[in-house]
């Protein structure tokens, strides 16, 4: 069972949970705090809000089912359309909702979303909500004497560098002419591929026995890159370079950079006292 933790928001007790490593807040303690009838399916069928979950589960999750999204999509808003969360992670095989069942069952949904979805409850209630979310991360950042920022997500990497054979295979490999050619389904698998070589997919079916994705066994070092690919993918998507170009720009940038942080004694060290 993931790890719970709860914050009051407005009076209202809502549960959160951690799935991966990431923060999902249930939407069914939210709930509670809206006033008259109102069911998270009615928020689901608003075409605003699949928009927002589906460009969101296309930056995030390789494996989301486009085509059950454009059948919801073109449904939505209809006056005899709804759909419930279960119903929408199975059709979609969405990550950003999670319905459970059981006596502490309820529909959760990652923090991006459920922040959203808050503004359904009131503009009152997101603002509180974030500022309740955020009073736990720093309460948590002070317990562990860390920042809640991407350092925190650093730290939580046990690695050490001890030879230099470590080294040579966290280099990430120079793209093949077809690697580069070949259209990834988001712009996740693109990074993956300039960072790590491979698609999340890939992994997934070469690590069946292990938890989690590609990323959340990176090397401190790779997910620095990784930061730093991010930024510079969306600088390259503003100046309208085709995916091929950037994720060909991106490789060469990521072999620089890890050759850099793995061969830099004070950056290594810093990592290390971290």
């Amino acid at each position: 069972m993931p790890k719970k933790t709860k914050i009051i928001v407005k009076g209202s007790e809502i549960t959160i949970v951690k799935y991966h490593g990431d923060d999902y807040i249930s939407l069914t303690d939210m709930l509670k705090a809206k006033d008259g009838d109102f069911f998270i399916s009615d928020w689901l069928r608003n075409r605003n809000t699949v928009e927002f979950i589906g460009i969101w589960e296309s930056i995030y999750n390789p494996a989301f089912n486009y085509g059950e999204f454009a059948i919801i999509k073109s449904k939505a808003g209809l006056n005899n359309y709804k759909i419930s969360a279960k119903d929408w992670v199975e059709k979609t095989n969405a990550i950003g909702l999670k319905a459970t069942t059981g006596r502490y069952g309820g529909t959760y949904a990652h923090k991006d979303i459920a922040f959203e979805f808050g503004m359904w409850i009131s503009a009152e209630f997101k603002i509180y909500l974030i500022k309740e979310f955020q009073r736990l991360k720093d309460s948590e950042s002070n317990n562990l004497k860390l920042e809640w920022s991407f350092q925190r997500t650093l730290a939580k990497v046990n690695y050490r560098i001890h030879t230099d054979a470590i080294k040579e295979k966290l280099i990430p490999p120079e793209l093949t002419k077809n690697q580069i050619n070949m259209q990834y389904a988001s712009e996740a698998d693109l990074l993956n591929v300039a960072l790590f070589g491979i698609t999340a997919k890939i992994w997934r079916d070469q690590n069946r026995k292990l938890v989690g994705n590609i990323r959340d066994y990176a090397s401190i070092e790779q997910l620095v890159v990784l930061s730093n690919l991010e930024s510079i993918n969306a600088l390259l998507i503003r100046d309208g370079l085709s995916s091929e170009d950037r994720i060909q720009k991106l490789n060469i940038t990521a072999i620089i950079q890890m050759k850099s942080l793995l061969t830099n004694k004070e950056t290594k060290k810093s990592f290390l006292v971290n």
